[in-house]
């Protein structure tokens, strides 16, 4: 074999050695400086499986819970499912477990059902409303809210409060629980300023209730209808109507962290 080609043999190898080392050294930077695409991104699959995840949201209580006087049928709870995908950008699966008419005994029963205690294990968020009944009875409230049977019929509200909310946290530590304090309805009629003298006191007592409890959240709605009563309550004036409604759910969505 002559010189020139063994120089020109010699001359390819070093050139391709040269070119493995820099494709080498390349390779081992991409690794270390975290920017290969492979190592940086998630795969498709793995994105895909983040957003099944998603989140559950359970509801109890009574007539509000279940949306009762808006004409869409969404209620605040399906107001607040409606903000929380947009806001996460995750699906959401909604349980909603309210019973029109419910009062907070008959909640105490229905917490202590197995399925019900199942529904509230997978919770990610659990919504409450419940005591309007216990206190207006029907418009029963207006008329002996100034006996001394009032005073009875707080404490066993208050009392069945607190079983209800041992319960929850028995089933499930770790949930976001909010809980949606009264409003007065019958504010503009001529007991309601005294009514409401009643409704602040059961909604700062049942605030302190809830208050013992870790990642409980009281969610005051005495405000929100305060001055104009009659502009967010349905036609039965006793529920709110949609624009009510919408008032509760976002006063809801303001206190969650996202």
């Amino acid at each position: 074999m002559s010189k020139n080609s063994i120089r020109a043999i010699t001359g390819v190898a070093a050139l391709l050695c040269l070119l493995w080392l820099a494709g080498l050294g390349w390779a081992v930077g991409e690794y270390y400086d975290g920017t290969s695409e492979n190592i940086s991104k998630p795969s498709v699959s793995e994105q895909k499986a983040d957003q099944k995840k998603g989140l559950t949201v359970v509801a109890l209580g009574d007539s509000l819970t279940r949306g009762t006087g808006d004409e869409t049928g969404k209620g605040y709870v399906g107001v607040l499912v409606d903000e929380i995908k947009e806001k996460t950008k995750k699906s959401v699966q909604l349980t909603n477990l309210g019973i029109n008419g419910q009062r907070s005994d008959q909640l105490r029963n229905q917490i202590q059902e197995e399925e019900i205690g199942r529904q509230i294990q997978k919770a990610d968020v659990v919504l409450v409303t419940i005591g309007g009944n216990d206190l207006f009875r029907g418009g029963q409230g207006l008329i002996d809210f100034q006996a001394e049977d009032i005073t009875a019929i707080e404490k066993k509200y208050l009392d069945n409060l607190n079983f209800i909310f041992t319960e929850i946290r028995k089933h499930n530590q770790t949930a976001n629980v909010f809980f949606v304090g009264l409003y007065n309805p019958f504010i503009e009629l001529n007991q309601g300023k005294e009514m409401s003298k009643v409704v602040r006191k059961w909604n700062y007592d049942s605030a302190e209730v809830s208050a013992v409890f870790p990642k409980i959240v009281f969610v005051p709605t005495f405000d929100l209808f305060e001055l104009k009563v009659n502009d967010y309550l349905y036609s039965d004036k006793f529920h709110p109507n949609q624009k009510g409604y919408r008032l509760i759910a976002e006063r809801v969505a303001a206190l969650m962290t996202w």
